[in-house]
C-alpha cells in the first residue's frame, strides 16, 4: 500500500486523526503561523484536495498573537480538542522563553466550524518556553506529553509527561522523558520535540524528533511497557540511533514531527510526517515553507519495534 506524496503541501508538524465516522482529519502548521485549519477526507490521499476550513486565528496582541505552531486534533470523552503552541508579539517576546501551550474545545459532532471555545494555557509546573503537546490515551487515564525547556538542564527543550484531570488541566506530579543527549538530537539545536505515541505489542512508544528542523532533523523512539508507571522515569527506554531521518537517494530531508494513523481498511499502520524535498538554504529554516506533510505504511519486527525504513520519494 502506498500513497501520493506529498499528501499535503506546505503544511509541517502534520497531525492526522481517522475518527469513527471514517474521515480522516488533518490539521498542521500553517505557513505565515497565524492560524489552525482542519481538513477531511475519506482516504489519506483525499486530504490534498478536501476543503480547508479555518477554524481558529492569533489574536492581534496577547499570549496568542504569534507563531501558532504544531496543532493537534483530538476526540475525548465526546468532544474535539485542539492543542498547539502560541507566543506573544514579536516586539515584546524574550527569545528564549516565549512560547506557551493552549487549547480549545469543539462541542459538535463535526468539528468542521469556528464553534471553537478556548480553553486557556495548559499549565505545567514551571514557566518556561514549552510546545508540541500530544494526549495519550492509555487504560483509562489521560496523558500529555510534551516538550519543555528547563533553565537547569542544558540544552532548547525536554519531553515530559503527566497525567490530566481534564483535557486542559494537569494534575499530579510531572515526569522527565528524554533530554537531548545523543549527537544526533542535538545539530544546530538540543531538541527533543514532537512526541507521538503509539500502543502496540504490549508496549507504549513514543517518537519524537530531534535537532534543527533543516536536513539534520530526525525522530527518535522511546518506550515502556504498558501496564508500566509512565509517570516513573525508570519506566522508559530510549534508542541511541534515530529511528528516521534523510534519504539522499529518495530526496527527502529532515523528516519528523510525525503522528501515527491508520489505513483505510484498518489493517495497517500509517506514520504520517513532514520532510523537505531539498536541503534548507535559508538562515531560519522555520521561515521555510518547503516541508511537506507525507504518510507512509510501517511494519513491526520480530521484537515488536516499529520499523519505519526510509522516506519514501515523491
Amino acid at each position: 500500500m502506498s500513497y501520493q506524496n506529498p499528501i499535503v503541501i506546505e503544511r509541517a508538524d502534520p497531525w492526522v486523526y481517522k475518527h469513527t465516522d471514517g474521515y480522516y482529519y488533518f490539521t498542521g502548521s500553517v505557513p505565515g503561523y497565524q492560524s489552525i485549519e482542519l481538513r477531511r477526507s475519506k482516504t489519506i490521499d483525499g486530504l490534498k484536495e478536501a476543503e480547508v476550513v479555518t477554524v481558529w486565528h492569533a489574536h492581534e496582541t496577547g499570549l496568542m498573537s504569534e507563531l501558532i505552531w504544531a496543532p493537534e486534533i483530538h476526540f475525548i470523552k465526546g468532544k474535539w480538542y485542539i492543542y498547539f503552541a502560541a507566543s506573544n508579539n514579536a516586539g515584546e517576546r524574550n527569545q528564549k522563553n516565549h512560547h506557551r501551550m493552549f487549547v480549545i474545545e469543539n462541542s459538535n459532532e463535526n468539528p468542521m466550524n469556528e464553534d471553537w471555545v478556548e480553553k486557556g494555557q495548559v499549565v505545567t509546573q514551571f514557566e518556561s518556553f514549552s510546545i508540541d503537546a500530544t494526549i495519550l490515551q492509555h487504560k483509562e487515564e489521560l496523558y500529555y506529553i510534551w516538550a519543555q525547556q528547563d533553565p537547569r538542564i542544558p540544552g532548547n527543550s525536554n519531553l515530559y509527561i503527566s497525567k490530566m484531570a481534564n483535557p486542559w488541566t494537569l494534575t499530579g506530579k510531572q515526569t522527565i522523558l528524554t533530554i537531548p543527549e545523543y549527537d544526533w538530537e542535538k545539530i544546530g539545536y538540543w531538541v527533543n520535540e514532537g512526541p507521538a505515541a503509539i500502543v502496540r505489542n504490549g508496549k507504549v512508544f513514543v517518537t519524537y524528533s530531534g535537532s534543527a528542523t533543516d536536513e539534520n532533523y530526525a525522530m527518535g523512539l522511546i518506550w515502556a511497557e504498558e501496564d508500566a508507571d509512565l509517570l516513573d522515569g525508570f519506566s522508559w527506554h530510549k534508542l541511541a540511533q534515530p529511528v528516521f531521518k534523510s534519504s539522499e537517494t529518495n530526496q527527502q530531508f529532515g523528516p519528523g514531527h510525525n503522528s501515527f494513523t491508520v489505513s483505510e481498511d484498518g489493517t495497517t499502520d500509517v506514520l504520517i510526517y513532514h520532510a523537505r524535498p531539498e536541503k534548507n538554504d535559508i538562515d531560519n529554516p522555520l521561515d521555510n515553507p518547503n516541508r511537506h506533510a507525507r504518510a507512509q505504511t510501517f511494519e513491526w519486527d520480530e521484537a515488536g519495534f516499529p520499523v519505519f525504513g526510509e522516506p519514501v520519494a515523491d
